[in-house]
């Protein structure tokens, strides 16, 4: 299963729980973080209290003796075996250690004392004293945090007690902490992991009761079919995120239920067409077999037939070249056409029509356009032929172009009968035809105009239909894009 196939509430809620976990991660990071913290500083400041008590208790009159003769003080201090505590001379032995588990004397720094000035006697309180006079002041406590030999966190200072320099080394080995420290990232991974659980559980159900809507909507849509199509999802009944869904549904349901109605009438003309033309062939065939005729009138029944035929190659020929037509792998030859050398070969074409009906061609094209030349003949030749099946006798046909910075636009425009405004929009349309006769030997099989559409559609361009009267006009539009005129 690829990624693009897996349903949207496993995405939703893996996405919940990968959220969830990236958080509680951040979050669990920054409390143990700031647990670990706050442990340091109050070992840091325990750390500095032992140090500090004992400045205080050198300070008030106990003798280095008295303290080292009694370390039951340090003792009852310190209160673990984890507390280390030692005093060492500046020769480096050890005057007092309380040190249960025996680790090693660490290391430390020297220090420097400090020098600050020392009020003379009878010095007034605020005024200045003497810059040459002072007394040597001990450094502030020291924190360091070593692995050796064990790994603890010390706190020492350097003082000089009894013209003597002392170090008070005050320890605290760190077993202890980091034993409870990692017990509490255990807790922390685990609470982790079932809360990425937990996230991911609830947001699979979260994602179901979210998708209900979506689900309705796919059921709603699967009971249309065919004899259906009339339906309409109720967009307004649904969560924001979907009504733009269900309108697109809706707009597509629209598009098939005309399609489909399209492609019954289609059918239905079709068949309506097809049967004209047979049913006359079957009729001639059967009058033929029950009666004996002489040659003559043999010839005159196949001159009939082959008219009928004609009818039929010309009707499906013109339907293999809407089905191509409509083919999206269908390409153009374009080429740059000369229009009035164009006009006039049709003209010529169309000469001996237009003479048995009375009627002229004039054309008044000029320039170049960029076109395919047998489409575009087609198309012209349809629209003259049009013109001169249903124009007026003893009027003129003309052919006229003109160009533009939007695109070419060439005209047929003829006199003929007044078409009525309902029938414009059908024009085009596949066996369509303004007059209730289906049966005209000569036409087109209503298929003329339709074609002369899908050659302008696969141009790009449009086919146009103005009616005023007795003028009917139709305009071939080429946009600028295909087409390379010269003016």
């Amino acid at each position: 299963m690829s990624l693009s196939t897996i349903s949207l509430r496993l995405r939703l809620a893996l996405l919940f729980s990968v959220t969830s976990a990236v958080l509680f991660f951040w979050m669990g990071f920054y409390i143990y973080k700031s647990l670990e913290k706050e442990i340091l500083h109050r070992e840091d400041v325990a750390l500095i209290g032992r140090i500090i008590r004992i400045q205080q208790l050198l300070q008030s009159g106990i003798s280095l003796d008295t303290l080292i003769s009694t370390p039951q003080i340090y003792t009852n201090m310190l209160g673990n075996n984890e507390d280390i505590l030692w005093i060492v001379n500046s020769q480096g032995q050890v005057l007092l250690e309380v040190n249960p588990l025996r680790v090693s004397l660490p290391e430390v720094p020297a220090q420097k004392l400090l020098v600050q000035p020392v009020p003379k006697a009878g010095t007034v309180l605020g005024q200045q004293p003497s810059p040459n006079v002072g007394h040597s002041v001990e450094p502030p406590v020291q924190l360091l945090t070593t692995s050796v030999p064990q790994k603890s966190r010390l706190a020492w200072v350097q003082l000089s007690v009894e013209e003597q320099r002392l170090t008070v080394i005050a320890g605290r080995l760190l077993a202890e902490r980091t034993a409870m420290l990692q017990t509490y990232q255990r807790d922390l991974g685990g609470a982790w992991l079932l809360g990425v659980a937990l996230a991911f559980v609830l947001g699979w159900e979260v994602a179901r009761r979210g998708l209900r809507p979506l689900h309705r909507l796919s059921e709603k849509a699967q009971a249309i079919g065919p004899q259906q199509l009339a339906m309409r999802l109720p967009s307004a009944q649904y969560p924001a995120e979907l009504q733009g869904l269900a309108q697109a549904l809706n707009t597509m349901l629209q598009r098939l239920e005309e399609g489909f109605t399209s492609l019954s009438k289609f059918s239905e003309d079709l068949a309506h067409e097809i049967r004209t033309p047979l049913h006359n062939l079957m009729l001639d065939n059967q009058w033929g077999l029950r009666q004996k005729r002489t040659v003559i009138e043999h010839e005159a029944r196949l001159v009939s037939q082959q008219e009928e035929y004609e009818r039929l190659a010309r009707m499906v020929d013109s339907m293999l070249f809407l089905a191509r037509a409509e083919h999206k792998g269908a390409t153009l030859q374009r080429i740059t056409l000369d229009l009035a050398a164009l006009g006039t070969q049709l003209a010529d074409y169309f000469e001996g029509m237009a003479l048995e009906k009375n009627m002229c061609i004039e054309v008044h094209m000029h320039g170049q356009v960029w076109a395919d030349s047998s489409l575009l003949r087609r198309a012209l030749a349809n629209l003259i032929a049009n013109a001169l099946r249903y124009g007026d006798s003893h009027t003129t046909i003309f052919l006229r172009s003109h160009h533009t910075s939007n695109g070419c636009k060439l005209h047929v425009c003829n006199q003929g009968p007044t078409i009525d405004p309902e029938h414009l929009p059908h024009l085009f349309d596949r066996f369509y035809r303004c007059e209730p006769s289906r049966s005209q030997t000569a036409d087109s099989g209503g298929l003329g105009l339709a074609i002369v559409k899908s050659i302008m559609d696969l141009h790009q361009g449009e086919v146009l239909v103005k009616a005023e009267a007795q003028n009917i006009c139709f305009t071939l539009n080429f946009p600028s894009v295909q087409s390379r005129e010269i003016l």
